[in-house]
C-alpha cells in the first residue's frame, strides 16, 4: 500500500522520476477511488432526502385534506345535537303531561256518559215493566232497551280507548322521566368529552403540521448542504488532475532526456532535473494547501449533518408520537367517548319509539273516539225519537198510557244529556290531537340520524388517522434511512485523514528530491523550450501556470508561442475552484 511505501521516505529511495511517478500514481488512484465512493454515498443521501421530503409532502397533503374536509365538523355538529337532548326530552315530557291531562279531562265526560247510560237503562226497564200489560208497548220497550245497551257498549269502548291511551302515556312518561334524569347526569359530561377529544385531535394535527414544516426546513437545509458538498467534491477531480499534471511533467522530463535533451551534458541534466523537481514539488505543495482547505470545508459541512439529523429524528419522533400522546391515543379516547354517546343514543331511540307509539296511538284513539261519539249520538237520536213516538201513543191511550208517558219523557231528557257530554268530548278531541302532535317534533332529529352522524364522524376521523399513520410510518422509515446514510457519509468523506497525509508525504518526497536551492538553467532556456511548452500545455488552471512561470520563466521562443486559451480572470480561490475542467 501507498501508506506503507511512504514510511520514512528519503531522496535516495526515489532515484528517478519514474519512482516518484509510481508514488504519485498510487495517490492519484486513491483520491479517485475515495472521491468516487464519497460521491456515490452523497447521491444516495440526496435520493433518500428526496424520499423524506416526498413523505413530508404526503403528510402535509393529508393534513391539508383533513383541513379542507374538516372531518371534525360532523362530530361537532353531532355533539351539538347531543347537547340539545336534555331540552328536547324535557319538552317531550311536558307534551306527555299535557296529553295525560287532556285524557283525564275527556275521561270525566266519559264517566258522565256512563252514568247517563245507567239511568237510561233504568228508565228503559221501567218502561218495559209499566207497559207489560200493553201489547203494543212490549216490543217497543225491548227495542229501546237494546238501543240503550248498544249505546252503553259504545261508551264503554270509548272509555277503554282512553284507559289504554292513559296507560301508554304513563309508561312513556315514566321511562322518559328516567331518561331525562339520565340525560342530566350523562349528556353534559359525554358532550364535553367529545368536544375535548375533537379539540385534542385538531390540536394534534395542527402540531403535526408545525413539526412537518420544521422537519421540511431542516431536510431542505441538509439537501442544500449535500448539493454544496457534491459541488465541493470537485476538489477531488481537481486534485486528481493536478497529480496527473505532476506525473506528466516527470514523464515529459524523462522523454526529453531520452530524445531532444540527450545532447545535454550530465551537469545540465542534473540542473534541469533539479528545477523540474522544484516545479513539481511547488505544484504538489500548492495542491496540498488547496486540498486541505477545501476538504476541511467538506468535512465541516458533513459534520453539521449530524446535528441536523438529530433534530430531524427528534421531530420525527414527535410526529410519530414516541414522545407523548399520539393520534392513536386520541382515537382510543374518542371511541370511548363515542361508545358512551351511543348508549345515550340507544336510550333516545327507545324513548323515541315509545313516544312515537303514544303519538300514533293518540291519533288513532282520537279517530276512534270521533267514530264512537257519532255512534253514541246516533243512539241518543234513536232513543229520543223512540221516546217521542211513545209519548204520542200514550196520549191516545189516555189514563192508561200516562205512567209510560212520564217514564219516556225522562228518557228523552237523559238522552239529551248524552249530547252535552258528547259535545264536550268533541271539543276536547282537537286538544288531544294537538298534545300528541307536540310529541312528534322530538323525533325530527331522530336517534337513528344522531347515531349515524356519530358513526360517520368517527369513521371519517379514523380514516384520516389511518392515512396519517401510514404517512408518518413512511416518514419514520425515511428519516431512519437518512440518519444511517449520513452516518455512513461521515466516515466515507473524511478525506483529510485518509488522503491529506498521503499528499503531504508525496510533496515531502518531491521536496527532498529537489533539495533546498533551485538550480540556474537560464543558459539552457533555448534547449529546454520544447519541454517547457509541452509541460505548460498540460495545465488546466491559471494557478498551475503561475507557479510554473515563477520557477521556469518563459524564454523568448516560448513567449512568442501562442499560449493556451485562458478562462476569464479568476479573482479568488472559489472562482479558481469553479474554473477547473472536468
Amino acid at each position: 500500500m501507498l501508506a506503507h511505501a511512504l514510511v520514512s521516505p528519503t531522496a535516495a529511495a526515489y532515484t528517478s522520476g519514474r519512482d516518484i511517478g509510481r508514488t504519485l500514481e498510487s495517490a492519484r488512484s486513491r483520491v479517485e477511488e475515495r472521491f468516487l465512493e464519497g460521491g456515490t454515498v452523497l447521491l444516495s443521501v440526496m435520493d433518500v432526502l428526496n424520499r423524506l421530503l416526498n413523505s413530508l409532502e404526503s403528510v402535509t397533503a393529508a393534513l391539508d385534506n383533513e383541513e379542507q374536509s374538516d372531518t371534525g365538523a360532523d362530530l361537532r355538529a353531532t355533539v351539538e345535537s347531543l347537547t340539545a337532548l336534555p331540552v328536547t326530552e324535557e319538552n317531550r315530557q311536558q307534551a306527555l303531561v299535557s296529553l295525560a291531562q287532556t285524557g283525564r279531562e275527556l275521561r270525566k265526560y266519559v264517566s258522565d256518559m256512563q252514568e247517563t247510560m245507567r239511568y237510561l237503562r233504568t228508565f228503559a226497564v221501567t218502561v218495559k215493566i209499566t207497559g207489560a200489560g200493553l201489547a203494543e208497548f212490549a216490543g217497543f220497550a225491548q227495542e229501546i232497551l237494546e238501543r240503550i245497551y248498544s249505546g252503553t257498549d259504545e261508551v264503554n269502548r270509548f272509555a277503554a280507548h282512553l284507559d289504554s291511551l292513559d296507560k301508554e302515556v304513563k309508561l312513556a312518561a315514566s321511562f322518559g322521566a328516567s331518561v331525562s334524569k339520565g340525560y342530566a347526569d350523562t349528556v353534559p359530561a359525554v358532550a364535553a368529552a367529545l368536544r375535548g377529544d375533537a379539540a385534542k385531535i385538531a390540536e394534534h394535527r395542527k402540531h403535526l403540521g408545525v413539526v412537518a414544516r420544521e422537519v421540511g426546513a431542516i431536510a431542505r437545509g441538509v439537501q442544500s448542504k449535500v448539493a454544496s458538498t457534491l459541488s465541493a467534491l470537485q476538489i477531488g477531480d481537481i486534485t486528481r488532475q493536478r497529480i496527473e499534471h505532476v506525473q506528466a511533467t516527470l514523464s515529459l522530463l524523462e522523454e526529453f532526456f531520452a530524445g531532444e535533451g540527450a545532447k545535454l551534458d550530465a551537469g545540465a541534466r542534473k540542473r534541469l532535473q533539479n528545477v523540474i523537481h522544484h516545479l513539481t514539488a511547488a505544484q504538489m505543495n500548492d495542491m496540498c494547501v488547496n486540498f486541505q482547505r477545501e476538504s476541511e470545508n467538506v468535512v465541516t459541512t458533513i459534520a453539521s449533518f449530524d446535528h441536523d439529523m438529530r433534530e430531524i429524528l427528534k421531530l420525527r419522533d414527535q410526529m410519530s408520537g414516541a414522545g407523548g400522546e399520539s393520534g392513536g391515543n386520541f382515537m382510543r379516547a374518542l371511541e370511548s367517548s363515542v361508545s358512551a354517546a351511543h348508549e345515550i343514543v340507544r336510550q333516545v331511540d327507545t324513548a323515541s319509539r315509545q313516544a312515537d307509539q303514544v303519538s300514533q296511538s293518540t291519533i288513532d284513539t282520537a279517530a276512534k273516539l270521533s267514530q264512537a261519539i257519532a255512534n253514541i249520538r246516533a243512539v241518543k237520536t234513536d232513543i229520543h225519537y223512540m221516546a217521542l213516538n211513545t209519548n204520542l201513543r200514550c196520549s191516545r191511550l189516555g189514563e192508561e198510557g200516562r205512567s209510560i208517558n212520564v217514564v219516556t219523557a225522562e228518557l228523552r231528557i237523559f238522552a239529551g244529556k248524552l249530547d252535552e257530554s258528547a259535545d264536550a268530548i268533541v271539543t276536547g278531541l282537537p286538544a288531544l290531537e294537538a298534545a300528541a302532535g307536540r310529541i312528534a317534533p322530538a323525533m325530527d332529529a331522530g336517534a337513528g340520524g344522531l347515531g349515524e352522524g356519530l358513526t360517520s364522524a368517527v369513521g371519517n376521523i379514523r380514516a384520516a388517522a389511518d392515512v396519517m399513520e401510514n404517512e408518518l410510518k413512511m416518514l419514520a422509515e425515511n428519516g431512519r434511512e437518512v440518519a444511517t446514510k449520513i452516518g455512513l457519509l461521515t466516515g466515507k468523506l473524511d478525506f483529510q485523514r485518509d488522503l491529506g497525509e498521503v499528499f503531504t508525504r508525496c510533496a515531502d518526497v518531491l521536496d527532498e528530491a529537489a533539495g533546498t536551492a533551485v538550480a540556474d538553467i537560464s543558459d539552457l532556456a533555448e534547449a529546454i523550450a520544447p519541454l517547457d511548452r509541452k509541460i505548460f500545455k498540460h495545465y488546466t488552471m491559471v494557478q498551475e501556470r503561475n507557479i510554473h512561470r515563477d520557477i521556469i520563466p518563459a524564454c523568448e521562443e516560448s513567449a512568442a508561442a501562442p499560449a493556451p486559451a485562458e478562462p476569464a480572470k479568476i479573482e479568488n480561490d472559489e472562482d479558481l475552484f469553479a474554473d477547473a475542467l472536468f
